[in-house]
């Protein structure tokens, strides 16, 4: 009657097994395992991340309800809450790193678009601080009565996956991240003022890319030349260098300075930036998008459950988090794979209800049978991810 598979098993369909079984046997994840694999317990992870599951425990009494169908969902022939836990803590969390890696490459790769026309891809770099307590999360001291944990990322904005995720405990500066950023000659890097690391953007100008920042006001400076015909809402365009010495010999080249007036909020924006030939509006735009990014953090909070972690150690908080992004890469490759009209979040909204239902996910995502899955949930969600 039901010819379909389940939808979590044509979902997991577009994930390479081969690949993530490589990664497996590179960190001998599978060594003296009997039932639950490291596949086993990526599915799991996945399930509970599109199904909302809040804990460890709800996540098990969810696998639970489904038992007859576990083995059809790739989850293994029984998935207790101990199997898991043990995984979580004593796996090698590179098995998933390198996989969310792979996944966010072949995300990048399909979902490639030129949206700036600035011969290279545009990125927004910056960090999200997820609160953890102290007792309980020893390891990722913060302050002398808090914990937490950072997850720097840097956000491919044209075709809006993470191309980079590094995770450090939350007292490490987002400066300090800089240097693990991955670089491309021709790309565009996009920053806060928070990363106003003159060393590291000079390493950024070397190898031929490009960054903006929105500048400190403490910043000293002499002004070389000025554009006198401007754009409206541009209120000055110059070149500039530094007087401070310290500041001189980490960036000894030339800058552009832009100063921009928001109309929609009426704040003043002031941005540095070594690219001297695009516009001052292709600038400001470039920056006004840097926003993507912390539209991606408040997303990933509230509909992939990393607030709540199903493990206490360093190890499982990892392999929680590249979960997440394996999770959200697999459905921004579906989406475009299937050419969806559908925002990623709204696919993610009705996978939620329908993993363990029996119809094709072409017919599941058909617009003809559901008008509107914001209707549906009642959601007010910004749309972020709507193309």
């Amino acid at each position: 009657m039901h010819k379909d598979p389940f939808v979590f098993a044509q979902l997991v369909q577009f994930m390479n097994r081969s690949k993530f079984n490589r990664i497996v046997a590179k960190y001998s994840g599978d060594k003296y395992v009997k039932n639950f694999s490291c596949w086993n317990q990526l599915l799991t992870m996945m399930f509970g991340q599109l199904t909302n599951r809040e804990s460890l425990r709800n996540l098990i009494v969810a696998t639970e309800a489904h038992f007859g169908k576990l083995y059809h969902l790739g989850l293994g022939k029984s998935v207790t809450r101990s199997n898991l836990s043990k995984a979580n803590e004593q796996r090698d969390y590179r098995i998933f790193e390198e996989f969310a890696f792979y996944m966010i490459e072949q995300a990048q790769q399909k979902r490639q678009v030129d949206i700036f026309k600035l011969g290279g891809s545009v990125y927004a770099f910056d960090s999200t601080t997820i609160d953890l307590c102290l007792a309980v999360f020893d390891w990722a001291k913060f302050r002398s009565t808090k914990g937490g944990i950072k997850m720097h990322t840097l956000y491919d904005i044209e075709t809006q996956v993470p191309a980079f995720v590094h995770i450090t405990t939350a007292s490490v500066c987002d400066s300090k991240a800089m240097p693990h950023i991955p670089l491309e000659e021709g790309a565009y890097y996009v920053f806060d003022r928070g990363y106003n690391d003159f060393a590291n953007l000079f390493r950024i100008h070397i190898i031929g890319a490009c960054f903006v920042i929105r500048a400190k006001n403490s910043l000293k400076y002499r002004v070389l030349n000025w554009k006198r015909r401007m754009p409206e809402c541009v209120l000055s365009d110059s070149v500039i260098e530094f007087t401070i010495y310290k500041s001189s010999r980490a960036y000894p080249e030339k800058l552009r300075r832009v100063v921009y007036l928001d109309k929609e909020t009426d704040i003043t924006y002031t941005y540095l930036t070594n690219d001297l030939t695009s516009s001052a509006l292709v600038i400001a735009n470039l920056y006004k998008n840097r926003w993507s990014v912390e539209l991606f953090f408040k997303w990933v909070k509230q509909h992939l459950k990393i607030k709540k972690f199903w493990g206490t150690s360093e190890n499982a908080v990892r392999i929680q988090i590249y979960c997440v992004i394996i999770t959200y890469c697999l459905v921004a490759i579906m989406q475009h794979d299937m050419k969806l009209e559908r925002s990623i979040y709204e696919v993610l909204q009705i996978l939620g209800i329908s993993l363990t239902d029996k119809t094709h996910l072409r017919d599941l995502f058909d617009k003809k049978n559901i008008n509107d899955a914001n209707d549906l949930y009642g959601s007010s969600e910004p749309n972020l991810f709507n193309f």
